[in-house]
């Protein structure tokens, strides 16, 4: 069951058609070291990429952003069906592993509740679409994430075309 502030706010989805088969695009997000290839924003190098890939298990990543610094992040896995849906609580995170607050935006939910599916497509192709929506989130926070929906459509269409080169690559 979903909780109020789950139904409140509007959710985030992005998809796109990729030109690889489903399970390549699946093991792109199950195994840690394809994730530390090609995930995150544009111009960001993951440096860690630790992953428990069973329900209640956590990947812990790191990403270096251009300047230096750091930006960590966790995802805690609530649902595996491979190669057809994930579906987990993302968050940022500290190096250590613990829950942390958006390093930009302090009002920013603390979790977010994460839908990944994969659809398998004609001729090899699959489509990867993402949802999103705040979890257990305050009024203030719903209202930052209603209020990024353009910023996080620019900061996901860079990771996904970061997966579709790699992807492309084989």
């Amino acid at each position: 069951m979903q909780d109020q502030a789950t139904r409140t706010s509007k959710d985030f989805v992005i998809s796109r058609v990729l030109d690889a088969p489903r399970e390549l695009v699946w093991q792109c997000f199950t195994q840690p070291e394809r994730m530390q290839e090609w995930w995150g924003p544009k111009g960001v190098k993951v440096v860690r990429s630790d992953m428990d890939l069973r329900v209640g298990g956590i990947y812990h990543y790191g990403m270096q952003q251009p300047d230096g610094s750091m930006m960590w992040g966790r995802q805690v896995y609530r649902e595996i069906t491979p190669p057809e849906r994930l579906v987990f609580i993302s968050s940022f995170s500290y190096e250590a592993g613990g829950l942390g607050r958006h390093p930009l935006a302090p009002t920013w939910p603390l979790e977010m509740y994460s839908i990944y599916t994969f659809e398998e497509m004609p001729d090899g192709k699959t489509r990867f679409t993402v949802t999103w929506r705040p979890h257990n989130a305050t009024d203030s926070e719903r209202a930052a994430f209603d209020a990024g929906h353009a910023s996080m459509t620019g900061g996901w269409s860079g990771t996904i075309d970061k997966l579709e080169a790699y992807v492309l690559k084989g």
